[in-house]
């Protein structure tokens, strides 16, 4: 209200970058210049659609650069995650910034280029798992099982974590 003293508002932020895509080419390890620890490259492409004006539908893939700099997850990922492979990947959006010189001479132009690339906290394969066998007889109700429906779901939505509010027995029945 008018008159009376502020509080000391503080300002909260968030960086997190939640991707779900396929792998590109096999991750690539590589070393640090100035401390020698060792990293994971991998490169995700995640991709989007929509019906541009003539109703008709069109897509864009865009690339992700995942940095991953925990040595077991590192490792993890070096180890079971190829090309192709379909994950989940929950990081922080980082920037780096370089300079770099163009044309010679006396007066070479100096360009600051800024590049993005995510760093991930943590790497979910979300390859399809193994299908439960049909029903034998026709006339008997079929049940089917999503087994990664939680571990995704979780991820996605940590709120429901809460005990009792997921059930991971449960099925969907069909006639």
């Amino acid at each position: 209200k008018m008159g009376q003293k502020k509080e000391n508002q503080k300002m909260s932020y968030l960086n997190s970058v939640t991707l779900v895509g396929f792998v590109g080419a096999d991750p690539v390890q590589r070393q640090a210049r100035n401390s020698g620890s060792k990293f994971t490259v991998l490169s995700v492409a995640t991709q989007r659609s929509w019906k541009n004006a003539e109703n008709e539908w069109s897509s864009k893939t865009e690339w992700h650069r995942i940095c991953i700099f925990r040595p077991r997850l590192a490792e993890y990922v070096a180890m079971a995650i190829k090309k192709g492979s379909h994950v989940l990947i929950v990081g922080t959006l980082v920037s780096s910034t370089y300079d770099r010189e163009y044309g010679k001479g006396k007066m070479p132009t100096i360009v600051k280029h800024t590049f993005w690339q995510v760093r991930a906290d943590s790497i979910r394969k979300l390859n399809p798992g193994k299908k439960e066998p049909e029903a034998a007889a026709s006339g008997s109700p079929m049940t089917l099982r999503m087994p990664r429906l939680k571990p995704l779901f979780l991820l996605l939505f940590p709120a429901m974590a809460i005990e009792g509010a997921f059930d991971p027995d449960f099925r969907f029945q069909t006639r």
